[in-house]
């Protein structure tokens, strides 16, 4: 279900971190990207720590975001105006001082809706900090 300009690893790297800048912000690195699989990942920084030393919520549900993101363009091509429609997080541990992972593969790839998952582990030991479950909407006969 191409409709835009394939992507690859590089050009979803590019895409994500120049149209939405907040995602260059975070410096944000995409490790893996084919089809309906993405994992991208979240470079500890002490700006992300909020009291209590765990990585704050916001940046959680932003890796999580963009691999949900890169899922949805992995199915559609360079479709910059597909939207997150839904996003439901559940917080599963608290995350300790450093890189974080997003693991993220597609449940459902529709016309309009795309369906993924997104499991954002610790990268150092694998363990699991949040679920997430996202939903984006593709607009119709962009590409």
């Amino acid at each position: 279900m191409q409709i835009g300009e394939p992507l690859d690893a590089a050009g979803f790297q590019e895409l994500a971190s120049e149209g939405v800048p907040y995602v260059g912000l975070l410096d944000v690195r995409v490790e893996h990207f084919a089809e309906g699989e993405v994992t991208v990942r979240l470079p500890y920084r002490e700006l992300l720590l909020r009291p209590g030393g765990t990585i704050c919520g916001p940046a959680i549900m932003a890796l999580a975001d963009i691999a949900l993101y890169g899922i949805a363009l992995s199915h559609v091509g360079r479709v910059p105006l597909a939207v997150t429609t839904d996003l439901t997080v559940h917080f599963l541990a608290k995350p300790h001082p450093g890189d974080l992972l997003g693991r993220a593969r597609t449940l459902k790839a529709g016309k309009r809706l795309i369906v993924g998952e997104c499991e954002v582990v610790a990268a150092v030991d694998g363990q699991p900090v949040a679920h997430v479950v996202g939903t984006y909407s593709v607009p119709p006969g962009r590409g």
